[in-house]
């Protein structure tokens, strides 16, 4: 992967606090289940994005959007996961580690090229599978079609054995093709998120819904900025909530208990 420097992304109080000084490796913000580091943020400004960018993306549409749908039952398996599953001869041995999709309508999976499990990060392309269970159809979105055709059909068919019923594969070649080398990424989370919220969430249960992204533009730079823009909201709000826990701390009127409410939290 090539690294480009330049601009930090971020303009305010609390990047030029704490991010200047931090190490590629050191934690910029813990959301839920997933610890960003500096180095998964540094992939937002122009670069290919990690496991773990994606990841938070996913945990982000998870707790603020999906949350709002209790009665939905859709799956968005992380890349780790993903990863596993396509590496894994028999997809069975790892039904106790995946969730129990025996009411799932539909599954999103980030779809990676990487083939070495001794290489961390070592694949170089990122496309999505949208697996519509009551449908039967898996639905592959490639931003530099057909490059991710074949993994994508082994992830069907690894699906096909944990679901225990046939899915037809459909590569849509008319997905929204990526203009470089390194918007892959951002392709599959923008794609993601209007796949979920304007199709699915929105559809009644009765509406035939087209899952196709034929003519749809992507604006992978505005999606990065807006995922940087989330990311830094969340850090903002657990510098806040840090900055509050202190005060309350050293008050000699603190009742020993703090607000936990929110998810974002600073690591220093």
């Amino acid at each position: 992967m090539v690294r480009e420097g330049g601009f930090h992304p971020f303009k305010g109080r609390v990047s030029r606090h704490f991010g200047d000084s931090l190490a590629p490796d050191d934690a910029y913000l813990s959301y839920y289940d997933v610890r960003l580091t500096k180095e998964d943020v540094d992939t937002l400004k122009n670069d290919w994005l990690t496991d773990n960018t994606i990841a938070f993306w996913e945990e982000y549409l998870e707790r603020e959007e999906l949350r709002k749908y209790p009665s939905s039952h859709i799956v968005l398996l992380r890349p780790s996961m993903a990863f596993m599953l396509m590496q894994t001869p028999d997809p069975l041995t790892l039904k106790d580690a995946l969730p129990n999709f025996s009411r799932t309508t539909h599954i999103f999976l980030p779809i990676n090229d990487a083939r070495n499990v001794s290489v961390a990060e070592g694949g170089s392309h990122w496309s999505l599978l949208l697996v519509s269970v009551i449908d039967g159809v898996a639905f592959h979105y490639d931003s530099l079609t057909p490059s991710n055709y074949n993994e994508a059909r082994l992830a069907t068919d690894k699906i096909s054995v944990l679901l225990n019923r046939p899915l037809r594969f459909m590569n849509l070649e008319d997905s929204p093709q990526q203009e470089n080398s390194s918007d892959c990424g951002v392709y599959v989370c923008i794609q993601m998120r209007h796949l979920l919220l304007k199709r699915l969430l929105s559809a009644n249960a009765r509406e035939k819904v087209s899952m196709s992204m034929g003519g749809k533009l992507v604006d992978a730079s505005g999606g990065r900025k807006e995922m940087l823009k989330t990311i830094e909201g969340f850090r903002k709000e657990g510098e806040r909530r840090r900055s509050y826990e202190d005060s309350r701390s050293s008050s000699p009127f603190a009742k020993g208990k703090t607000d936990s409410r929110s998810p974002p939290r600073i690591d220093s």
